[in-house]
């Protein structure tokens, strides 16, 4: 695989089965990424280490999925100048509610963008169309992809 443009970090390994539509789709897209699981309140070196690294080793978006007090997006985010596509996660306790309310309300300097709860083919399609915006195969990508759902 090239060089990943796209860096996706999960804050428990009980997330992979919903990213797995993150996955697909970025596989179908052929953009190339990598995957990690690191939480922010379990590992927040980890994740400290590799979203300050994100930009200088050639990612260009980031997709962070967690659950229940999902702060990772935000720490995401305060670490790296790139973007940062937030994916709540369904809950057990609320369905994902808190999840979402975690990632939406962000101080003022640290945006992130925030895809449905368990929307990890959004997020994907979403890093897709940012990677667009600077590189003319990837839009046509999302452009060919927006045709099929159209008819």
């Amino acid at each position: 695989m090239s060089q990943p443009l796209v860096g996706i970090i999960l804050g428990s390994k009980s997330d992979l089965e919903v990213m797995q539509g993150a996955v697909e789709q970025l596989e179908e897209f052929g953009v190339p990424f990598e995957l990690i699981i690191a939480s922010a309140h379990r590992n927040p070196a980890r994740v400290h280490t590799w979203a300050s690294a994100a930009a200088t080793e050639g990612k260009r978006v980031l997709i962070a999925a967690a659950g229940k007090a999902a702060h990772l997006a935000g720490v995401v985010a305060a670490f790296t100048p790139l973007p940062v596509i937030a994916i709540p996660m369904k809950t057990s306790d609320l369905g994902g509610l808190d999840s979402l309310l975690s990632m939406v309300q962000m101080p003022t300097g640290v945006p992130v963008a925030t895809v449905a709860i368990n929307g990890a083919r959004n997020a994907a399609i979403l890093a897709t169309q940012i990677l667009g915006a600077a590189d003319e195969s990837y839009r046509r990508k999302i452009e060919d992809y927006k045709a099929k759902l159209a008819e």
